[in-house]
């Protein structure tokens, strides 16, 4: 039996595939750690092949993919001046493969799709997670929190946070019927469980400023385009503004102690500014992608001894942009910071500057989120990671594809549409001469 292209490859068409195909992500991005190699195969294996089917798909502007490509190029040269060339190597593979599959799935998943199969796949990693039931003690603060199957209440956090978000705008903007609440009910109640339990003071803090994002943007849609462009660039200035007043005023240390943290961000101020003076002695380049938390390397061990890392993996800068400086140099940082800004400001002007879309302020949110979290959280630099495939997806869907031309001839109502002429029946039951008359 013959499968048409167009149920695998068609953003139209391949709803029951595409769902899946994210679902899978989802589920390699949380539990290739556990289960091994096996999840990063099927993770390749859903996207990949579509390459195969229909070439000429991701063929169609390429170009508009230069910044993430040129980025990868970078990360992938940088094996030339790495101190641990091995480890670059392999893992900068990984990361350019992981780009190419999100470039993949922006071609052929809409963005309810994909909605669709993040909730999905987030609802079985979630009952898995309660299943396993883990707790973990976090020496610093002296808590105690949720992790389920994951190695810190931040991820498992994360993962809270999407689901509470893609069941709000699933609701908001892409359901078809009441079978819609229904479906989503189970995933917003293990979302907001795993959030509560865990203790994750990033997520619990960004999720709720995220949707109040997303509530504005909503309303926009009832205002002309002149009074969306007037009423963003004031909102955007309040926001510098109270950013400014809060930090003179002392309201981000009272906002801190709402979550149980100091001014330190429990040491990962310290974090930082190890990070800052280790990417001094390479300002420009960095020491190689991937190639300062090497076991073996004195800094490194340095630092997981400090943090009670007995594992020796798994350990970042707790911060986006430090983290690039170090590994990447300024160069690298800038490349990150200028991909976050293009997305985001890309799908903004569309809601504000263009015909309002439901999908650009579905990624929009997601990509805010991620601007939020980069902060103080490393997610959109590694590969098989739930961040960086969503603000990759979120980049490549900035490219607005042509509409492919058939060979057959228009229907009659769309070669009247292009004469500029009323819809058909023409006459509406009445005789022609009678409107020639």
């Amino acid at each position: 039996m013959k499968i048409p292209k167009s149920l695998l490859v068609d953003p139209e068409k391949n709803s029951v595939y595409g769902a899946f195909a994210v679902a899978v992500s989802i589920w390699a991005f949380s539990y290739s750690v556990i289960f091994g190699q096996v999840l990063i195969l099927a993770y390749y294996a859903v996207w990949l092949p579509l390459i195969m089917v229909d070439y000429r798909r991701f063929l169609r502007q390429l170009s508009s993919a230069w910044l993430p490509l040129l980025f990868a190029a970078y990360v992938c040269f940088s094996i030339f001046w790495s101190q641990a060339p091995g480890v670059t190597a392999r893992t900068a593979i990984q990361y350019l493969s992981h780009i190419a599959c999100a470039y993949v799935a922006a071609r052929t998943v809409s963005v309810r799709t994909l909605t669709l199969g993040a909730l999905v796949g987030i609802f079985f990693v979630l009952v898995y997670s309660l299943k396993v039931g883990a707790y973990s003690e976090d020496v610093l603060d002296g808590t105690y929190n949720f992790v389920g199957a994951f190695a810190s209440k931040n991820q498992i956090g994360f993962i809270g946070s999407l689901g509470i978000y893609f069941s709000v705008v699933f609701l908001a903007f892409l359901r078809r019927g009441r079978l819609s609440f229904i479906l989503t009910v189970p995933v917003v109640l293990l979302s907001a469980y795993v959030l509560i339990v865990s203790h994750s003071a990033t997520s619990m803090a960004s999720i709720p400023a995220v949707l109040a994002l997303i509530a504005l943007l909503a309303m926009t849609k009832l205002l002309s385009r002149r009074y969306r462009r007037v009423i963003f660039l004031v909102g955007a200035g309040l926001v510098v503004v109270v950013a400014v007043v809060s930090l003179n005023l002392g309201l981000m240390d009272f906002v801190l102690g709402i979550f149980g943290k100091d001014s330190t961000l429990t040491g990962r101020t310290y974090l930082w500014e190890q990070g800052w003076n280790a990417a001094q002695r390479s300002p420009i380049l960095g020491v190689g992608y991937a190639a300062y938390w090497v076991q073996g390397f004195a800094e490194a061990e340095r630092l997981w001894n400090e943090f009670y890392i007995t594992t020796r993996t798994g350990f970042h800068f707790h911060n986006t942009y430090v983290e690039a400086l170090v590994e990447l140099g300024f160069t690298g940082a800038v490349m990150v910071a200028l991909i976050m800004l293009r997305t985001l400001y890309g799908h903004v002007s569309t809601v504000i500057f263009k015909a309002w879309q439901a999908e650009s302020v579905v990624l929009f949110g997601v990509m805010v989120l991620l601007l939020i979290r980069s902060f103080v959280e490393v997610e959109i630099l590694n590969p098989y990671i739930m961040g960086s495939f969503l603000m990759y997806f979120s980049y490549f869907k900035l490219a607005r594809l042509p509409v492919t031309r058939t060979r057959w001839a228009p229907t009659f109502e769309q070669a009247d549409a292009a004469r500029g002429e009323p819809a058909w029946p023409r006459h509406h039951g009445r005789p022609a001469a009678a409107d020639q008359a």
